[in-house]
């Protein structure tokens, strides 16, 4: 098992930096989210030669690896030249994941179009979850290949606000693709999107899960009231938190408990944004949470 740190609350450290603070905080690999200075969000690429091999030297010199890559583009927007740019930007991502000897790429179903498109950027009606459920399979048809041929997994997860944000059809989706490079990524802060019962949930996955996110979240479906006060009544904003273990509702015996029932031997990641002042205490902290219920349900 790789166990990993999302570094995303140290966005601010170089990229050179960046390794010896994750070997600090006592990870020996990183899951690479989306940074200005090298997979932006939505854009493409900023990476070139010397930002590459100065990251590997960093990587080398801290003696910590790249479990993933983590690119976010519209490649299920139901705008063709988005869609198309998207593709684009993959290709060259899967390129700097073979620079970097890097085996594994992971993201989200994804969105609809840019919310300055013109239309929702949301996927909740029937025509738009189609719609971009439609460019995800175009896109797929592109990539897949490629990451076949270059020997890169990737590992995807339903979303809050994707066209796709619960277990099923996530799961017979990934099948559908039936590719071996291709599996499913459980985010334990969305597990009240998913569905409701976290250990069927997993076990359900057990033939394609490769990858989980480790964070807690509250129950947004819990009839507690104003637990969440959301202003205009009855949007449909989605809401969700990455907490450290233990501050929200996520069954964590469950949830381990049940990865070493069914075998997990993935990618688990440290995957907590809300502390950005507390970044360092928050993943010091969930290394030891982590490897607590490692010690406990894998003796």
């Amino acid at each position: 098992m790789k166990i990993a740190i999302d570094p995303f609350m140290h966005r601010h450290l170089s990229l050179e930096e960046l390794p010896f603070k994750v070997k600090e905080l006592g990870y020996d690999w990183i899951e690479l989210s989306p940074r200005g200075d090298f997979l932006e969000w939505f854009k493409a690429p900023r990476v070139f030669p010397d930002r590459i091999k100065g990251l590997k030297q960093a990587l080398k010199s801290a003696d910590v690896g790249i479990a993933s890559l983590l690119p976010m583009y519209r490649w299920a927007s139901n705008d063709e030249t988005e869609r198309q740019a998207a593709v684009k930007h993959w290709k060259r991502a899967i390129e700097i994941a073979v620079e970097l000897e890097v085996d594994t790429m992971n993201s989200e179903f994804g969105r609809g179009p840019h919310p300055d498109k013109g239309s929702c950027y949301c996927c909740h009606t029937g025509s738009m979850i189609e719609t971009c459920e439609d460019a995800w399979w175009r896109s797929m048809e592109e990539l897949v290949p490629i990451l076949e041929r270059e020997g890169i997994n990737l590992h995807v997860e339903p979303h809050p606000e994707d066209w796709c944000e619960t277990i099923q059809p996530a799961l017979d989706i990934i099948r559908t693709v039936n590719s071996p490079r291709v599996k499913f990524l459980y985010c334990a802060p969305h597990t009240f999107y998913f569905g409701d019962d976290t250990a069927q949930m997993l076990r359900a996955s057990k033939d394609v899960l490769a990858h989980v996110h480790v964070g807690d979240t509250f129950n947004h479906k819990a009839s507690s009231g104003l637990r969440y006060i959301l202003n205009p009544p009855g949007t449909q904003a989605r809401v969700h938190q990455h907490l450290n273990i233990g501050q929200g509702e996520v069954p964590w015996d469950d949830f381990f408990g049940t990865l070493h029932e069914i075998g997990f031997d993935g990618i688990m990641t440290a995957c907590v944004f809300a502390w950005e002042d507390k970044a360092d205490q928050s993943g010091t902290f969930m290394r030891a949470e982590m490897q607590r219920y490692i010690d406990k349900f894998w003796k």
